[in-house]
Order: structure tokens, then sequence, then C-alpha cells
């Protein structure tokens, strides 16, 4: 996703962002998932940590943030084919990709802080079958009985579910605490391979996959329109709501 301090301005085809010379960041959600993958691979000894991102050419900067932090594998989907997905195409697409490995423990972040969608790992668990759990703030992972229980908190406590793996797991904050990569780690990253899937290799069509596979699609995106300055009213406590009165029902229309 496009770092959170990147300015961001309307593409000039109006139903996306310019996304000339702008960064790229691992979703914070998607950090607590991947450090937990981390923790749950050094508790156990054993075990392979994977990422998978869809993303364009400059999506590889976040797979080698990930190798820094010491994740094994790194999946890129890099084709045009799944650009300005939703969140329906793009589950599809790493539905297909999942389904090629062999993995105990799928980990999503609870949402993508640009869109504010949160659907991708849900829709993940119904197309492959697979118990979920969303939001949550803690796991442990019973190996010997190929179970898992995870809390999440709701309205007035904390609600525990208990669910057999393979399964997928949506994570919000409070989790854990994202590690930082370390230097060595930083070096290391620069000459692990990754992995690439194109449409081909996950026997997808073209229809099925980004804007052509969508069910929601921007159709035209702007900036908010600049809003007018505050007024400051002086005087006296009745002249003042007076005021206030009449620009509620004249100007704002509200009243």
């Amino acid at each position: 996703m496009p770092a959170t301090d990147a300015r961001i301005q309307p593409h000039t085809a109006g139903n996306d962002i310019n996304r000339t010379d702008i960064s790229y960041i691992l979703n914070p959600y998607d950090e607590f998932g991947v450090e937990e993958g981390l923790r749950i691979k050094a508790q156990f000894k054993t075990g392979l940590v994977t990422v998978l991102t869809i993303a364009p050419a400059i999506g590889v900067e976040v797979l080698r943030t990930c190798f820094a932090l010491g994740v094994d594998q790194a999946i890129h989907m890099k084709d045009p084919a799944f650009a300005d997905g939703d969140s329906y195409s793009t589950s599809v697409a790493l539905t297909a990709a999942l389904k090629k490995g062999n993995y105990d423990i799928i980990l999503f972040g609870k949402h993508a802080i640009d869109d504010q969608s949160g659907a991708v790992g849900i829709y993940v668990a119904e197309w492959m079958g697979l118990p979920h759990v969303a939001m949550i703030n803690h796991l442990t992972i019973d190996p010997d009985q190929k179970k898992a229980v995870a809390h999440r908190q709701i309205e007035g406590g904390i609600e525990v579910l208990e669910t057999p793996l393979p399964a997928i797991f949506t994570c919000q904050k409070g989790l854990n605490e994202p590690r930082y990569a370390t230097l060595q780690g930083i070096m290391k990253a620069k000459t692990k391979p990754i992995t690439v899937f194109t449409p081909a290799d996950l026997e997808l069509s073209e229809d099925q996959l980004g804007r052509r596979g969508a069910k929601v699609v921007i159709e035209t995106l702007a900036p908010p329109s600049v809003r007018e300055k505050g007024k400051i009213l002086q005087g006296s406590t009745d002249t003042v709501v007076a005021e206030l009165v009449r620009l509620l029902q004249k100007e704002a229309g509200v009243l």
C-alpha cells in the first residue's frame, strides 16, 4: 500500500490515485500477521513463514522488508491483470496462489488502511473452505491437537474461540509488537529469491482478476472540496447566539 506519508493525488484518468513516484509500505495490520508467523515459528522451532503480495514491480520493496524481518519465502503476484481489483477479485487471486502451497496458519491484516476494506481474508476463507476468526488480538497454537485458540475484543469483554487447523485469522493491534529489521537481516534480504506468479501460473483468466473481475469498481476519485475558513463571532452572548442561529439557518441550512 502507498506509504502513509505519501502525497496522494487523483490520477488524471479520474478513477485512481497517481502512483508515480510514491513509495509503498507493508500494511500496518499485515505487520502483526508477519510478526505472529515469525513468533509461532520461533516457538515451535519448525515451519516456514511465507508472505504474498499483489502489487506492481515496486511491491518488491515490501517483500524485501519482510525478508529483513526474518521471513523465509516471498511470493510476488505481478501482472497488469491483477491491477485495480476489489476485495472479491483480489481474494480470487490470493486463493489460487495459496492453494499452490500447504499452509497450516494463514494470517491477514484485519483491513487495508488505504481503502479500509476488511473482507479479503474472509473471502479467502470461504473460497478455501477453511474456518476463520476475524480481528484477533491473541493466538495460541496446539500443534499436537492441530487446533488454535484465538481471542478477540468485543464490546464489554473478550471472545475466546477454538478452531481446528488449518485456519485463517485476521490480525489487529494488540496481537503483538512487530519487530524492527536488523542490519544483518537487511543485508540478507537483498539476495533472497522471490517467486513470481502470473495469471497463467495460477490457471486464472484475466476476466477473473483485477478490475475486470471486480464486483465493485471506482468510477470517480476526487479530492474533498476545499472548506471555507471558519468564522469567529464576537460580541455579547446574546449577540453571538443570535448570529450563530442566523448562520446555521441561512448559510449552513441545518436548522
